[in-house]
């Protein structure tokens, strides 16, 4: 399975819009960073037909370290969380369903 990076979404960019690459890398960067900030102050991030981002508090809790099997405290702390949107699931489960 292939692995998209910065640049290669930059690159679409560029050649789909006839960007140069500085301005498409940078296009991508605030594309980021202002989901980034957003998700930062409190906000949810939606794009129709793809998902949403939101920041989850999770509580501090017991675990157990996996190489030992000794309980430990995992300390609270807040996470991204990504939601997809019923059209996203229903397009990768349409893929997965032609490749099988």
């Amino acid at each position: 399975m292939a692995t998209i990076t910065r640049s290669d979404f930059a690159n679409r960019l560029r050649e789909r819009f006839g960007l140069t690459t500085s301005d498409a890398l940078k296009l991508v960067d605030i594309v980021f960073d202002e989901i980034r900030e957003s998700l930062i102050n409190g906000e949810e991030v939606k794009f129709a037909g793809f998902g949403s981002f939101k920041i989850l508090s999770k509580s501090q809790r017991m675990g157990r370290n996996p190489k030992t099997g000794a309980p430990a405290i995992i300390t609270a702390r807040r996470v991204v969380s990504f939601r997809p949107s019923n059209e996203f699931r229903q397009r990768v489960a349409d893929k997965k369903s032609t490749e099988n």
